[in-house]
């Protein structure tokens, strides 16, 4: 009887506590993808894809959406200048949140377009 209520016991010990996960979604799903916004941080190589991903879509064209015109070195650096662009994706109060509908940027693309607004919008 004694065998049998250990049994039991042990059992019930395994469910309870081996149903139990780690729940920090970054270490259970890495992205695998390394922010490195040290040294120069390149316009072309590294700006204008996050922007073709991002902002392109919607606004470039004869009709932007929200009047915001970018999809232009020019363009873009105007957008940047002005707060606008730094003001939307980063979502801060008494701006319209960017990309419109779709999950804000990570921290990693958001501190890429700090740090190209911070160095002076350079065409590099």
């Amino acid at each position: 009887m004694k065998r049998v209520v250990s049994i039991i016991c042990i059992t019930c010990f395994v469910l309870a506590f081996g149903s139990c996960y780690y729940d920090k979604a970054d270490v259970l799903y890495p992205t695998n993808t390394i922010c490195d916004t040290t040294g120069t941080l390149s316009y072309a190589v590294k700006i204008v894809p996050l922007f073709q991903q991002q902002c392109y879509g919607c606004h470039t064209g004869s009709a932007p959406s929200g009047n915001v015109l970018m999809g232009t070195y020019a363009a873009d650096r105007a957008v940047a200048i002005s707060g606008r662009l730094y003001g939307s994706v980063s979502q801060v109060a008494g701006y319209s949140f960017m990309p419109k509908g779709g999950i804000k940027m990570s921290k990693c693309q958001l501190a890429s377009i700090k740090k190209w607004i911070d160095s002076g919008t350079p065409n590099n």
